[in-house]
């Protein structure tokens, strides 16, 4: 027995002995046992699970990836920055400030001298923000006064290696551009530098520049607002676009910078659609396109670029230089061909007022006439209604105020004065580009409105029942209302239907158009503004749009010279800007010898934007006749004949009006009348000068009278609580 149990604890003792020798197969036996038993019951957890309810679990999955996207913001907002000098900038930042909002986004007007860059822009590359920068051209194609150091500072930004080329990585902008294609020098040119300086320091632009033009003749939409609305549009879709994501505007289905969508845009640009999309692209906001853009961004962002792309990367960039300097008729050519550009003859026939320039001039009072006329009711008009006096022309060549239209044919201009009185409502030109309304058409209605416009002072209180009746019968015409009026191809027929009509004509223009005064029939009295005695005042004063503008302004006075009858240097005097060039008006006095030299002190109409006058620029009276009377001293022809204190005027007339120690500086309208007619009926061989109709100037009207210029048949008014208006119009 005690041998059995010695055998048997012998043979446990060997199987423990092999179990703790192989223990690590054990081990892994039993674990692989146990996982096992825990995978088959969770499996069959879930199957139970999955059987009795399964469509929670896809829901959730369907929730969990929509919550991903959802936290996914590609755009937040748009942020405009506007540059703007006469309010039109500003007046489109809010008119798309109001779309965006209206499209979901939140949008942020900003005005550019408000604006620190230095400290804020670098801020809009981590923002999901879309820049846009709204920029308007000012003179010489320099940035508007709010834009200047915004502009100083990123064109200094964009070379200086202290700030790097992707200082601005990660901004995203677009530009829209405000300009006027006939200051063809720098038209839109700050636009084009903004959009230039930010794309060179790595921001990027998603959508083509836009450009709108105030010349509505070369408007690719009919004027600037029009332009506008087109570019707005584009960008509100490609916001749209963003907000989804979309990289490019073909959902970023590209590769290496070439759309594979190319193709089928190329097609329905053929097929019709084409002449907005290509039009717009191509033309108006004369940019590469998305594809050239982004390869371009490749070379100028350090990206690496296949060997075998690098030839088509430059051809893009070289493309696209081209487009950029090639002239205006090539552009407009390769344009008609393409079915874009309206043609020549269609583009003549647009009208100079856009409707909203019509809007704009009637508030102000105009009685507009056709596309391009206008008529409007003097103020000395409604005074001498009144008894109330009459204008400097009253008291120095014998208008009778309530009697006098002023009118324009032509309410486009070739200058940008600063002391603009319309404060450049009026559209600008170099030449006649507009569908032509016809002069018996243009004088029709401007005697209508005009007599409509006196009707409405039947039964006013102050009203002198014998002058509203005389001022239903015009006798004198001002042809000074706003524009230039010889610019009108007609002026002539104008004038000609004037003198039929027994109106004299008073007829001013800007020294712009030399030839066009060399063709004027006689006129009663032609004016010359004469703004400016040097090359850089008048520049900087009258800021015209000829580059030629000093040969011309030159020219003018010289043809002036030639005309025989009654002729006129007008002379503004803007304070601090243009009184201290005596010697030099002197000079231009000497080239064209006038009859007469009016010196007045310049209007203030009120602040403007297009404008830096203030009231400290007008000079008081007693300036004006110093300055006059340090004129005459340099001009031996010339003496002082005439002032009218009330609108701070002053006449200097030539010797020869002075008979017998009396001035005879008024006008025999009858007999002007006799021999403008002679003129024509011997189809201008019989002519005429000056001193064949002139009239003795009343003593009250002489200089040095004690009624300064004002008629002793009215009576002198004063507003109460105001001061004296020495600023006339």
């Amino acid at each position: 027995m005690p041998g059995m149990m010695d055998s048997a604890w012998s043979a446990t003792e060997g199987w423990l002995f092999a179990v703790w020798q192989n223990r690590l197969y054990v081990y892994t036996a039993a674990a692989v046992l146990i996982g096992l038993w825990f995978t088959v019951n969770i499996v069959f957890k879930k199957k139970v699970l999955n059987s009795v309810n399964p469509e929670p679990a896809k829901d959730e999955k369907k929730k969990n990836k929509l919550l991903e996207k959802k936290k996914i913001v590609h755009v937040e907002g748009v942020r405009i920055f506007y540059g703007s000098q006469t309010g039109t900038a500003k007046g489109f930042a809010r008119e798309l400030a109001e779309e965006v909002q209206v499209s979901g986004f939140l949008c942020e007007i900003i005005d550019m001298k408000d604006f620190d860059p230095d400290d804020r822009l670098s801020d809009e590359c981590t923002s999901k923000m879309i820049c846009v920068f709204l920029m308007a051209t000012y003179t010489d194609g320099k940035p508007t006064e709010n834009a200047e150091w915004f502009c100083k500072w990123l064109e200094e930004a964009s070379t200086d290696f202290r700030y790097g080329k992707t200082y601005l990585k990660g901004m995203r902008y677009a530009v829209f551009g405000l300009g006027n294609s006939e200051y063809a020098g720098h038209y839109n040119t700050v636009g084009k530098n903004v959009d230039k300086w930010l794309w060179s320091l790595s921001a990027s632009r998603v959508l083509s520049r836009g450009e709108g033009d105030c010349n509505v003749v070369k408007s690719r939409n009919g004027s600037v607002q029009a332009d506008f609305q087109a570019w707005k549009s584009k960008f509100l879709t490609r916001l749209q676009a963003l907000a989804r994501g979309e990289k490019k505007k073909c959902s970023g289905k590209c590769k290496k910078g070439s759309c594979k969508d190319k193709k089928k845009h190329q097609q329905r640009s053929e097929e019709g659609d084409q002449s907005t999309e290509k039009h717009s692209s191509e033309e108006q906001f004369k940019s590469s396109s998305d594809s050239e853009s982004s390869a371009e961004e490749e070379m100028a962002h350090g990206s690496v670029i296949d060997m075998e792309d690098l030839g088509n990367v430059m051809n893009h960039i070289k493309k696209a230089k081209k487009q950029d300097e090639e002239e205006p008729s090539q552009r407009g050519k390769l344009s008609k061909l393409n079915g874009v550009m309206k043609a020549e003859e269609e583009e003549e026939q647009r009208e100079m007022i856009t409707p909203a320039l019509r809007e704009a001039l009637t508030k102000q009072g105009y009685r507009l006439i056709g596309s391009h006329s206008g008529v409007k009711l003097c103020r000395w008009t409604k005074s001498m209604l009144r008894g109330r006096g009459g204008c400097y022309k009253h008291t120095f060549y014998g208008i009778e105020s309530h009697r006098c239209m002023e009118a324009t044919p032509s309410l486009a201009c070739a200058n940008k004065c600063v002391f603009c009185w319309r404060h450049h409502t009026n559209p600008v030109g170099t030449e006649w580009r507009w569908k032509m309304d016809p002069a018996e058409k243009i004088l029709q209605e401007a005697v209508e409105n005009h007599q409509n416009m006196i009707r409405q002072f039947r039964g006013v209180p102050g009203v002198r029942p014998e002058r509203f009746e005389e001022g239903l019968s015009i006798k004198h015409c001002a042809l000074s209302l706003v524009g230039e009026p010889i610019m009108y191809p007609e002026i002539n027929a104008f004038l000609q239907l004037l003198h039929q009509r027994h109106i004299s004509s008073f007829l001013v223009t800007n020294a712009q158009f030399p030839e066009e005064i060399r063709r004027l029939v006689p006129v009663t009295q032609l004016y010359v503004s004469v703004d400016a005695s040097t090359k850089d005042s008048l520049k900087k004063i009258d800021r015209p749009l000829f580059k030629d503008f000093w040969q011309r302004f030159l020219d003018s006075l010289r043809a002036l010279g030639e005309k025989q009858q009654r002729t006129v240097y007008r002379l503004t005097l803007v304070k601090a800007w243009n009184v201290d060039e005596l010697k030099a008006y002197a000079e231009l006095i000497a080239l064209g010898q006038p009859d007469f030299i009016e010196v007045k002190g310049v209007t203030y109409c009120g602040e403007s934007s297009a404008s830096s006058l203030t009231m400290a620029n007008v000079p008081w009276h007693e300036e004006v006749i110093h300055f006059v009377k340090q004129l005459a001293d340099l001009l031996q022809d010339y003496e002082i004949a005439s002032e009218h204190e009330h609108s701070n005027c002053l006449l200097l007339a030539h010797h020869k009006f002075k008979v017998d120690g009396e001035w005879w500086t008024w006008i025999d309208y009858d007999r002007f009348q006799e021999l403008s007619q002679l003129y024509e009926e011997s189809g201008g061989t019989v002519t005429f000068s000056a001193l064949d109709y002139v009239a003795k100037t009343p003593s009250w009207a002489v200089f040095g009278a004690r009624e300064r210029g004002f008629s002793p048949s009215d009576t002198r008014f004063q507003r109460k609580n105001k001061t004296k208006d020495i600023s006339g119009c």
